[in-house]
């Protein structure tokens, strides 16, 4: 894939004794995934870190209100944790509040047949499995703010594209889009600020390859100034 001129660079996979992470054994795009140098890395950092932090402290009421609601309305616990891919495909656990019933992830076999994306994507509008407070924060994204403690991490970034579960990785049916796994993984990005679930799939992964070629502060900031009035507006969100 030609590169954009810049200091970003798409280069061929480095080989096996590369110090950068590896993909899992469980995605079949390792080899696939170029390297990419992000010019602005520190002040990448620097903002994901600051940012995170400002915002969990000004959101800690909200987020304890969620989690006293979450635990009234049904048994369970109140985070939900799940194995996501980030950067380069390595493996990590990201935390969400949990949306829909403990069982959500035992039931997606018997529903596979409502799935209403292609690709590597498993989206229904009207999911059988989520709860009613479940259905609200996922509307506005509020299910989301754990993320921000996987940021602190640096499991995450503030912007890239969402990191995706294994499974749904190994359901891409097209090698191109292993691409997306070159730069840090976000909770906001291009997609959740274009439609969201309202993308099909196709669209949902050229936004995160034109994002990983084209990376910079500049677009990054522009992403977090549009997250606001996506959040607030909910379209596409479920």
């Amino acid at each position: 894939m030609a590169s954009r001129s810049s200091t970003t660079t798409l280069e061929p996979t480095a080989g096996r004794n590369a110090t950068r992470p590896r993909a899992p054994e469980c995605s079949p795009f390792a080899e696939y995934i170029p390297e990419v140098k992000v010019p602005h890395a520190f002040w990448k950092r620097l903002i994901d870190i600051v940012g995170s932090a400002v915002v969990l402290i000004l959101l800690s009421p909200l987020m304890l209100l969620i989690a006293l609601l979450i635990r009234l309305e049904s048994p369970g616990p109140i985070l939900f944790r799940q194995i996501r891919l980030g950067r380069y495909g390595k493996p990590f656990i990201m935390y969400k509040f949990r949306s829909m019933r403990c069982n959500a992830q035992e039931l997606q076999p018997l529903i596979m047949h409502m799935n209403e994306k292609q690709g590597g994507a498993f989206k229904i509008k009207d999911d059988p499995r989520m709860t009613r407070v479940g259905r609200f924060i996922r509307k506005y994204s509020l299910d989301e703010l754990p993320q921000l403690f996987n940021v602190l991490k640096g499991d995450l970034s503030l912007v890239g594209p969402r990191a995706m579960a294994p499974y749904d990785v190994n359901r891409f049916d097209n090698i191109e889009y292993s691409t997306r796994f070159a730069v840090p993984e976000g909770c906001t990005g291009l997609w959740q600020v274009s439609g969201r679930s309202n993308l099909t799939f196709d669209e949902w992964m050229r936004l995160d390859i034109y994002y990983v070629e084209n990376i910079s502060l500049g677009l990054d900031i522009k992403i977090l100034l549009r997250t606001i009035p996506a959040i607030l507006k909910g379209d596409g969100a479920y």
